[in-house]
């Protein structure tokens, strides 16, 4: 006789069953997946073929799949034909992030990743944000280091990726001594840049950390190839090696070598404007401040948009949105850009709301703003007054006494009266 059972397991969800006898697990079958093979979700959930289970050690293991972290959710179902029953998971992949190996200079990336894949049976690369196989992975980097005589503790920290968009996994070695000797750029420019030499004491002598050589070559090295014309340079995977003799390394001294591919110089091409309708091509290219032919200097570049939506929020369009699409033409050196630009409703000025000091603070900050009910919202003065209430708050109080240690701020916009609120709050 065939009895079919379907279950559900998540976070908080209790199973229900319709059947709770046991029976011999003659096959698993897995659903659902991109990322993982069946052999490796099977294995993760620790059935195995031939062992005689019900339905409640079927729940334990799809239990066990969701307190992993790589599933947000683990349904399953089994058939039971006799003595036998076929097992199938649903599963629904968590989102996951890279991992990075912050100071593990006594292996390499490669060496690290292969030790994980023997130890945990679904590391890819990539790690879920949560979950108990970051404690198995933290596990199996900790071994490896003893296994090395490294004395260290692992830790692992969910963080923003200095090198993308995106949030990152970083393991790092608690306790281990290492720090910088030197640094190395692969390129002439980066390597003969005084700016960058002034810069590297941030670095040398520090303790040995690949996440904070990452920020600092877009930080400092990054910038000086943009401002040549170089936008597609191309910072690799920093690497650490331990200096002294190869025979006898120092034990605590590693020399950090930063590839950098700086790739071809571009020129300014121009700009074709799309969406655009406050503004015509030629406000919009002067407020962007290029000019056709001149080496593409990158931040300059990055500043023109920053331009741009000021000049868009100076006139009351906070909703506006700038996007831009470089279209680069090798066999030129040459740039050019595609910008949409989505411009919204403009907003004037409604309430001014004040909260946390007394009458006459308030009467100074109400004198000192100066866009009056119905205008035209100015978008640079309004951040321009918020920088005075933090940096400069003589220009705004005068000799009157005033005590907060910030100024919280809100700009609440109501797309359907046009009308745009400023609330302050003292604290």
């Amino acid at each position: 006789m065939l009895a079919l059972a379907t279950l559900q397991t998540a976070p908080g969800l209790a199973a229900q069953t319709a059947s709770t006898a046991k029976g011999k697990i003659a096959a698993v079958r897995v659903t659902g997946s991109q990322r993982y093979t069946e052999a490796q979700i099977v294995a993760a959930s620790g059935l195995r073929v031939g062992e005689v289970l019900g339905s409640e050690e079927i729940q334990a293991a799809a239990d066990r799949l969701v307190q992993l972290g790589p599933f947000s959710s683990v349904r399953f179902r089994f058939s039971s034909l006799g003595e036998n029953v076929i097992v199938e998971f649903q599963v629904a992949e968590a989102p996951t992030v890279p991992v990075s190996f912050d100071n593990f200079p006594w292996f390499t990336d490669a060496e690290l990743t292969d030790a994980l894949k023997q130890a945990v049976g679904l590391f890819d690369g990539t790690a879920p944000e949560q979950g108990g196989i970051l404690d198995t992975m933290t596990t199996a980097l900790a071994k490896l280091l003893a296994g090395r005589g490294v004395r260290a503790a692992v830790e692992h920290t969910l963080m923003a990726d200095p090198t993308r968009d995106g949030m990152m996994l970083q393991f790092k070695a608690i306790g281990a001594s290492l720090r910088i000797s030197a640094v190395q750029f692969s390129d002439a420019l980066a390597a003969g840049s005084k700016r960058v030499q002034e810069r590297l004491p941030d670095l040398v002598g520090k303790p040995y950390s690949r996440f904070a050589v990452e920020v600092f070559a877009k930080e400092q090295v990054r910038p000086l190839y943009l401002e040549r014309g170089h936008l597609r340079v191309r910072m690799g995977t920093p690497s650490a090696r331990f200096t002294g003799s190869p025979d006898r390394p120092l034990p605590d001294s590693v020399l950090v070598a930063v590839p950098i591919e700086p790739g071809p110089v571009y020129r300014f091409g121009g700009v074709q404007w799309q969406g655009n309708g406050a503004f015509g091509a030629a406000a919009l290219n002067e407020f962007l401040g290029l000019k056709t032919g001149e080496i593409a200097d990158g931040m300059k570049i990055a500043a023109g948009w920053h331009r741009l939506e000021d000049e868009y929020g100076r006139r009351g369009y906070l909703d506006v949105k700038v996007q831009t699409e470089p279209v680069y033409e090798d066999a030129a050196k040459r740039v050019t850009y595609r910008v949409t630009i989505s411009e919204g409703p403009t907003y004037r000025m409604g309430e001014l709301v004040i909260t946390g000091v007394s009458l006459a603070a308030e009467n100074k900050v109400r004198e000192a703003w100066r866009l009056p009910k119905g205008q035209v919202f100015d978008r640079v003065h309004f951040d321009q007054f918020l920088s005075m209430l933090q940096m400069n708050r003589a220009a705004i109080f005068g000799e009157l006494p005033i005590h907060y240690d910030e100024a919280g701020h809100w700009l609440r916009t109501n797309p359907e009266t046009r009308t745009a609120d400023v609330l302050l709050d003292f604290k």
